[in-house]
């Protein structure tokens, strides 16, 4: 059975470059501290466009997906679920609200994260939700003729609660070694709990799930208001092929975490960057509102509606909003995507 160790974080081997990259996430972090203290209603305004970014974006992955409109709805509780992918839908906003409420007094332990995955599928009416698989599982892979190969054997249905268990203590004593640093052990714990893909169901979602968890109880909160999931779809093929890399000998206990924690700490560091810029804009008092939204749409990694810009300026109107990206489309600054509500904008 595969053991899991992570003491090779506390032994000074590590690149370089992840030394670098958790200084720049711990320094954006200290920045994005000390603003939400003073600009609470700024920090709530993105929080809302980026959960339900988060709850799109994550479902997507996995192929399970709607109209903007409905997930907007779904998120808001305006409407209750009118097929199956949007029943998926509401599941992951059940477990996400549960996270983002209450994560002080949720553990990386198997009753929580069987209780989560519980929640993650009881809309939509599965009866294993909340239990682990009772058959073994295959990562499967289709090349460009339609053929395909086993990619990846997970941990067998037999030895599924004994390692989930070691991946439990593990992780605990990890946790309390104070020479490992957290921002690096997430991704570990995350990449084995993938590779033994302990659900029939619902593994990818639970491990984004798990991820924002373990982030927000060691205070790297930005996932909150720039979608964590949403960077991982936007840039899914590096982190499928970090994913690849770091299983290949798994289950000999021969794999590199390497490729993983850097993938993993990138899509964090862009979170971190991305609040930086939104918060610089929505908080800049010396420059017009104009200026604001052209930089708004400008610095945004993703497509942005003209619902989500007017969120994140609040004090700017939406009659603004619409007037100036009218203008940035015409001089071919932004290019416009889709039609009627579900048009968004982009830097071109």
């Amino acid at each position: 059975m595969r053991k899991f160790d992570y003491s090779f974080l506390n032994n000074g081997m590590l690149p370089a470059g992840f030394v670098n990259l958790t200084a720049n996430i711990s320094a954006l972090k200290t920045m994005a501290g000390v603003r939400k203290e003073e600009y609470a209603q700024i920090f709530t305004e993105l929080e809302a466009v980026a959960k339900v970014q988060s709850i799109k974006s994550s479902n997507a992955i996995e192929g399970i997906v709607t109209s903007d409109e409905r997930i907007a709805a779904i998120v808001n509780q305006n409407s209750a679920p009118l097929n199956h992918n949007e029943a998926e839908i509401a599941g992951y906003r059940d477990a996400l609200n549960e996270i983002h409420m209450g994560f002080d007094h949720i553990g990386f332990t198997q009753r929580d994260i069987l209780r989560l995955h519980e929640m993650m599928m009881s809309v939509a009416g599965y009866e294993y939700g909340g239990q682990y698989k009772t058959d073994d599982n295959v990562i499967l892979e289709v090349d460009a003729d339609g053929n395909r190969r086993v990619r990846f054997r997970p941990t067998s249905a037999a030895e599924t609660p004994k390692a989930m268990e070691q991946l439990e203590l593990a992780y605990l004593a990890a946790r309390d070694d104070a020479n490992i640093n957290q921002l690096l052990l997430i991704p570990c714990v995350i990449l084995d709990f993938l590779c033994i893909h302990p659900f029939r169901d619902g593994n990818g979602r639970m491990s984004r799930l798990l991820s924002l968890l373990l982030l927000y109880k060691n205070g790297y909160d930005a996932g909150k208001y720039v979608s964590f999931e949403e960077q991982i779809n936007n840039y899914k093929t590096y982190y499928y092929e970090a994913l690849r890399q770091s299983s290949v000998g798994w289950d000999t206990n021969e794999n590199s975490y390497f490729p993983f924690i850097e993938n993993f700490l990138s899509m964090l560091y862009m979170c971190y960057k991305e609040l930086d810029k939104r918060f610089a804009v929505v908080n800049g008092k010396k420059i017009t509102k104009k200026a604001r939204v052209e930089a708004t749409v400008l610095n945004s990694l993703t497509p942005l509606s003209k619902a989500e810009i007017c969120r994140i300026l609040p004090d700017v109107s939406p009659t603004t909003v619409e007037a100036v990206l009218g203008a940035m489309v015409k001089s071919g600054s932004v290019q416009r995507i889709g039609s009627g509500r579900a048009t968004k904008y982009i830097k071109k």
